[in-house]
């Protein structure tokens, strides 16, 4: 049995801000949200969750579901998969939607099949998202 990533969880107190940044720059879907709550994406196989930390630090209301209070503060990460010219076209899309590019590189590696590029920007709230070349950990 090996585990996988079934959930990403980035926090953002302005969820409007975060809902159009990755619904409309990024054409995410929105599967569901609660208000002042949370925002989430459906992926693939995998699931994006915005989280107002200010609304899950706090306990589960009785007769709620009895999930954890949980939160973070600061910028958080997340690496989104792309092909070399998938993130060229992203970039693109970023550019004209105002973003800016904050990071651009190919990666050093002691293997050529290992080199990729990623390229980095900010979110609305600050979290530094990332497109890279599934290549830089080995991975097709």
């Amino acid at each position: 049995m090996k585990p996988a990533i079934l959930e990403t969880i980035l926090y953002a107190c302005d969820l409007d801000a975060a809902r159009g940044f990755y619904r409309d720059v990024l054409g995410l879907p929105l599967y569901s949200e609660v208000k002042g709550r949370h925002i989430f994406f459906k992926l693939e196989q995998q699931m994006l969750l915005i989280f107002n930390p200010d609304a899950t630090e706090r306990p589960p209301a009785p007769g709620a579901l009895p999930v954890p209070p949980h939160g973070a503060r600061g910028p958080g990460h997340v690496c989104f998969s792309a092909t070399a010219s998938e993130i060229d076209t992203w970039r693109q899309r970023l550019e004209a939607a105002g973003v800016a590019i904050e990071a651009e590189f190919a990666w050093p590696a002691k293997v050529e099949a290992m080199r990729g590029r990623s390229i980095y920007f900010r979110d609305p709230a600050g979290n530094s998202i990332e497109f890279a070349e599934p290549r830089i950990w080995g991975f097709g």
